[in-house]
């Protein structure tokens, strides 16, 4: 069994395919289209995926393309911890740097330290924080990556330079038309609902009302209708227990649509 994850190899999408399926071969790929498209093309069984970070937010390309696969969906989740080293070449003096290399979410979490430290340097977004490493030529250059990205003939900054110390991302499990378990401590579901007052406490309202926590809410526009919202919801909850179908029976029933993204 294979598991795809965005590559190339270090990057926290690596850490978190290997806390999810110890027992898959790993498939490095360049982009999250091509990690949502391998799943659904057969040619990975799973998919190791980042959908929230703590500072940051949702994952937002990550929430449309798990929207857009009808046949996948998440079936379990796990947090990775972030620490963001500044690495160089060995030697190399900071106030020299000219070019930092990372991910745009990376460079978002160090854009204090970077401002302080780094304020004439460009900033260049690359595909992971794995991939900056290889593009460091010169003592000029500077990537932000892992403090697991460890090379030959680079140094790493002794501290995480993130603005916020405390850092995680939450991944999850991606599958094809795989069964939902048995049992859940979450439930991610999507839901639109009619463009009129009051449709969004209605559509929410039976979740407080059966006691459940929700966990998480966001919006996406809907593309092709102008000024409607669709809303990408998680709660705790055991997709067993039928008080929670119950729930779950309501929030549909006063939705235009709605969709169960992931039990886990």
């Amino acid at each position: 069994m294979k598991i795809a994850y965005l590559g190339p190899r270090g990057s926290y999408s690596e850490i978190a395919a290997k806390t999810l399926r110890p027992d898959c071969e790993l498939k490095a790929l360049p982009t999250f289209d091509e990690v949502f498209l391998s799943v659904y093309r057969g040619d990975s069984d799973f998919a190791a995926v980042p959908i929230e970070n703590s500072i940051n937010g949702s994952v937002i390309q990550n929430i449309d393309l798990l929207e857009s696969f009808k046949d996948l969906s998440a079936t379990a989740e796990c947090t990775v911890e972030i620490d963001h080293r500044l690495a160089t070449k060995k030697g190399a003096d900071i106030s020299k740097i000219t070019r930092v290399f990372s991910h745009q979410q990376a460079l978002s979490q160090c854009r204090k330290f970077l401002l302080e430290n780094l304020p004439e340097a460009q900033l260049i977004a690359v595909s992971s924080t794995s991939a900056g490493l290889a593009l460091l030529k010169s003592e000029h250059d500077a990537a932000i990556v892992g403090a697991h990205n460890r090379a030959e003939g680079f140094q790493l900054s002794p501290k995480n330079i993130a603005d916020v110390p405390f850092n995680a991302t939450q991944f999850l499990l991606i599958s094809k038309g795989g069964e939902r378990p048995a049992h859940s401590k979450k439930i991610f579901f999507s839901a639109t609902c009619r463009h009129q007052s009051g449709a969004l406490i209605k559509l929410l309202a039976p979740i407080g009302a059966g006691g459940f926590n929700m966990t998480k809410i966001s919006s996406r526009p809907i593309k092709e209708r102008r000024g409607e919202y669709r809303f990408f919801i998680e709660l705790e909850g055991d997709i067993g227990d039928l008080n929670c179908l119950s729930v779950l029976d309501e929030v549909r029933a006063s939705a235009n649509t709605m969709r169960i993204l992931g039990c886990y």
